[in-house]
């Protein structure tokens, strides 16, 4: 009875996610263009964090760079966006720079799927490679966490030096067309944001199964007792390194829909605030449980926006108090809330069965055939 239970309140729990995902794909027909574009903006911050809490909340890696993964994708996106508004002419910025022909570096980009496919491959190369060298040598905790905030300076650096590259601060923005159609039009808008949603889900899927298998119980050995999974013959370098790759291609498919939907990169989206805040949603959320920080993402970036819109000269204090709130009264962030329901009607519905006179005689019958 007791599984029969369990398994109805697991089956409620996916019941709600396609309830919730159903709404998603219906949000078209009810938010206006405004609200969809920020909806939209939501979500792919919402898989940046499912993959910073594969990293973190499964695998214990606390990354603070996580900006560099989203900002790589997004300017692997918003670079092709350039050159097709341009029309096969010179940036502005190039112009001014007093280049007379396209950068070699910018030439693959001209075309929109090989933009896509580097939007993902080039974010996970770049974690590939770093993980590779921090993993192998034992470099972990707080020094990997300090060295990816590192690596997030010297990209935005980077980035804000070659001006005549990357745009410098101004970023890249002017965006016309995308496959031919207009990215400013409502129709493009709400096609982009279902596929957000429908990344979203497949993401989140993805995730699930990984972690719901034997992959996953090795991360949690991983990050609850490294040395004793050492011992079992089990390499954590390359466990580290393979989800900490599949995480920052994450963060690069987010970093290239958020730029469809916003319409602008530049250094200031990508650079430490934007990489601690990704942390926030996850911790905010709940670590290891995935839907959490879709939740935390989602609930973080609404209450952002509809305390700047309330109260535009003090909003930022009360989005501090609700950090402070979350961290110290709610340490599981809000799915633990949810799940110490969860185990409260659970103890509620077992004990419920087991005071039933009725249930105690099926039970004898059922022993008895």
């Amino acid at each position: 009875m007791q599984k029969a239970i369990y398994r109805t309140v697991f089956q409620n729990r996916k019941l709600v996610l396609c309830i919730l995902f159903l709404a998603l794909l219906l949000a078209p027909l009810f938010l206006s263009d405004f609200r969809l574009n920020l909806l939209g903006k939501f979500l792919t911050f919402a898989i940046v964090a499912i993959g910073l809490d594969l990293l973190w909340g499964y695998t214990g890696v606390l990354s603070l760079g996580h900006g560099i993964f989203f900002g790589l994708g997004a300017y692997c996106m918003a670079m092709y966006l350039t050159l097709e508004a341009r029309g096969g002419r010179l940036p502005d910025f190039m112009a001014w720079s007093g280049m007379q022909e396209l950068p070699l570096i910018w030439i693959p980009f001209q075309y929109p799927i090989v933009a896509i496919i580097l939007g993902i491959l080039i974010p996970a190369a770049v974690a590939f490679l770093l993980g590779y060298l921090t993993f192998r040598n034992r470099i972990n905790g707080v020094y990997f966490t300090i060295l990816s905030q590192a690596m997030v300076l010297v990209v935005t650096t980077l980035l804000i030096g070659q001006q005549n590259l990357t745009g410098g601060t101004s970023g890249l923005t002017n965006f016309k067309t995308f496959f031919g159609f207009s990215v400013n039009s409502s129709s493009t808008q709400t096609v982009i944001y279902l596929v957000t949603v429908v990344m979203l889900a497949l993401v989140f899927i993805g995730c699930r199964k990984m972690v719901k298998g034997r992959l996953g119980k090795v991360l949690i050995g991983v990050r609850d007792g490294e040395n004793r999974m050492r011992f079992l013959g089990y390499n954590p370098s390359i466990y580290k390194t393979f989800v900490y790759t599949i995480s920052a291609a994450l963060a690069g498919l987010a970093g290239m829909l958020f730029v469809l939907q916003v319409g602008i990169i530049s250094p200031t989206m990508i650079g430490i605030i934007p990489s601690i805040e990704m942390v926030l949603w996850v911790a905010l959320g709940g670590r290891a449980t995935l839907i959490g920080p879709v939740i935390g993402a989602l609930f973080v970036n609404a209450a952002s926006t509809g305390f700047s819109e309330s109260y535009p000269d003090i909003w930022t204090y009360f989005l501090g108090a609700l950090f402070v709130i979350v961290v110290i009264f709610l340490p599981k962030g809000l799915m633990g809330v949810i799940n110490k329901f969860q185990e409260r009607s659970k103890q509620i519905n077992v004990t419920n069965v087991n005071k039933d006179p009725n249930s105690v005689k099926v039970g004898k019958n059922i022993s008895g055939i």
